[in-house]
């Protein structure tokens, strides 16, 4: 019976598309485009990616350490006694407690900020803004968080108190509804603010991203660019909006560095976001682990400030925000990396829906080279699952060299080789080497600065 069954195994296996049948091998392609990056570019990639993974630890202890602060000194506490003896008014103490605590945060948390978002940048030469450009940026976003977020932290705590029991349920209800409105929002009046979105020049580029959208459903007539140089020379586009303010925008740096098909496959990624009901799915998916952290916060601060600890009456109390934003903080530990894996889901459906509609396998290979300026290749599957919002870069060449070959294979594409054309190199790479100081001798040499530290 035994003898049997490896027979029967091994007349499926020989029915099966042997991998011989296809016209290249697609994991010797993937490496040929990971080889184009080079040992330097590869290690400096890996350091700026892996620091990532601290500071998002540091980030979270420093959000701990900001609220464990206020909520000791009871500063909170303190401004809500004012307010209640001033304005007396409920939905202005609570308005007012919430601007309070975020101005507070904000300030305290500035140096980590400018070191992550300014020097760090700097360090590995992916901003391109000047520190009074990136302070004038970081003002602006500041001062529309401290509006925006200070309302609604105020909403939430008229449905604390108007539900005591049951304040999760709905607030995480109006959360999402609140996400929806920002998300319609967001690209007429705040992205405007910070990059200039002019229309794209027309061309068969433009003409194709068009049609390649019209012919999926998206409800766009034209392509707008925006000044993303002004902030970084990393690449982007995007879908975004909903209904009458869905927009189709792609930076000007990926005009600038990527090929034609690198920009079609990277557009046909983003079309995809939109047809596949990301934004819908998203929301979805966001409202179950809004309600799970709501009801941590809920079941757990009744826990830990029972008896009107540190002067908090109870979760209805805006004295207790530090303590609200304490508690999600730690719980973000958890639903961070499940957050993490359901947007790397709906980004490899979008990888898959772009091969197919911009039949660009070469683009999209591209593409993903040039993101792993800034993004770790080939990650441990641990530490993608953990740590990843998209697909790794050597999943999404290869699946793209995988596609190539059998589309090949089908006779669906004419024939070409596996792996990135002849001399071609990322422009990262090229920049860099062309940049570079005549050699030194070995005494005299400085230390690489993408080799990994220790």
């Amino acid at each position: 019976m035994r003898m049997l069954a490896w027979t029967a195994a091994a007349a499926a296996f020989a029915v099966a598309a042997p991998a011989s049948a296809l016209p290249f091998d697609p994991e010797l392609a993937t490496h040929a485009w990971l080889a184009t990056m080079g040992p330097e570019a590869t290690a400096r990639s890996n350091a700026y990616f892996e620091g990532g993974y601290i500071i998002d630890f540091v980030s979270t202890a420093i959000s701990v350490a900001v609220a464990a602060l206020i909520l000791l000194l009871g500063w909170a506490r303190g401004v809500r006694t004012w307010l209640e003896k001033t304005v007396k008014w409920f939905p202005l103490v609570a308005l007012g407690v919430a601007f309070f605590v975020n101005l507070v945060s904000t300030l305290l948390t500035f140096p980590f900020a400018y070191y992550v978002g300014f020097v760090r940048e700097h360090r590995y030469d992916l901003s391109t803004q000047t520190f009074p450009q990136w302070f004038s940026e970081q003002m602006i976003g500041a001062g529309i968080g401290l509006l925006i977020g200070s309302i609604f932290i105020a909403v939430i705590y008229l449905i604390i108190r108007a539900a005591r029991n049951t304040w999760w349920v709905w607030g995480s209800a109006v959360t999402i509804a609140f996400a929806a409105v920002m998300g319609m929002l967001f690209p007429v009046f705040i992205a405007p603010m910070f990059n200039t979105y002019t229309p794209m020049e027309q061309s068969e580029l433009r003409d194709d991203i068009v049609a390649m959208a019209q012919a999926n459903g998206v409800p766009a007539t034209d392509v707008m660019v925006y000044d993303r140089s002004r902030q970084t020379n990393s690449i982007s586009a995007n879908v975004s909006g909903f209904g009458a303010t869905t927009r189709i925008s792609l930076a000007d740096t990926l005009l600038d560095r990527g090929s034609p098909d690198a920009v079609r496959a990277v557009m046909a990624h983003e079309i995809g976001h939109y047809v596949l009901g990301h934004v819908y799915s998203g929301l979805i998916m966001n409202t179950l682990l809004i309600l799970f952290s709501f009801a941590a916060v809920h079941f757990g601060f009744r826990a830990i400030a029972k008896n009107e600890r540190w002067g908090i009456r109870d979760i209805s109390d805006p004295a207790g925000l530090p303590l609200i934003f304490l508690v999600l903080a730690v719980i973000g530990l958890v639903t961070s990396p499940l957050q993490r894996n359901l947007t790397r889901f709906n980004e490899q459906q979008a990888d898959m829906f772009g091969l197919n509609a911009a039949r660009a396998p070469d683009g999209f290979a591209e593409a993903a080279i040039m993101l792993s300026e800034y993004r770790k290749m080939e990650p441990a599957p641990f530490e993608e699952w953990f740590f990843y919002t998209h697909p790794s870069g050597w999943n999404r060449v290869h699946n793209a060299m995988v596609w190539k070959a059998n589309e090949i294979a089908a006779g669906r594409l004419p024939p070409s080789p596996g792996g990135p054309p002849e001399g071609w190199v990322p422009d990262f790479v090229r920049d860099r080497d062309a940049a570079a100081p005549a050699a030194t001798p070995p005494e005299a040499a400085e230390p690489s600065p993408a080799a990994p530290s220790n």
